[in-house]
């Protein structure tokens, strides 16, 4: 069986990631979303909310899992049993940072190779944070995120303004 994690911290999930998601879901018999717990980063949604967003998201993907992890992500890997790790691409600027992500994580795992994909050229401009921005200061970014997601930020940005 071939199996890839997408790792990230998909706060929040956007329709780029989903896009992604679903190319890899054709190419793998099994896509692991590895929702990554990162301590130093300051989430909008707390990790049982990214996951739950991403379920709900990815639902109609019979072959996609939601999971989470904190650590190296080699460790990750061996613990999956995974044979790929999946980045999406949206610039040239992205593919320079992931190619030197994609060579640490081939000396740290050799046996695991990474697989770009390119978004779609409709996602190219959506990113989390742009999202969150847009969301906050009242954009609508309904063509951006999933229906779900764009609830939950409404609902977030609702808290915290009180």
């Amino acid at each position: 069986m071939s199996i890839a994690v997408y790792p990230g911290s998909f706060d929040p999930v956007t329709n780029g990631h989903i896009d992604i998601v679903e190319k890899s879901s054709r190419l793998f018999d099994k896509v692991i979303i590895a929702v990554v717990h990162n301590v130093t980063k300051k989430a909008l949604f707390t990790l049982d909310e990214r996951v739950a967003l991403i379920k709900e998201s990815t639902g109609h993907l019979d072959n996609v899992e939601v999971d989470c992890f904190s650590g190296l992500l080699a460790n990750y890997l061996y613990e999956k049993n995974a044979g790929a790790i999946i980045r999406g691409l949206r610039s040239i600027s992205d593919f320079e940072y992931e190619m030197h992500m994609a060579m640490m994580n081939k000396r740290l795992i050799p046996e695991v190779d990474t697989i770009f994909i390119i978004a779609d050229t409709e996602y190219v401009f959506v990113s989390s944070s742009g999202v969150k921005e847009a969301a906050l200061l009242g954009g609508d970014v309904t063509s951006m995120v999933p229906p779900q997601v764009k609830a939950g930020l409404e609902q977030k940005y609702r808290q915290i303004r009180g």
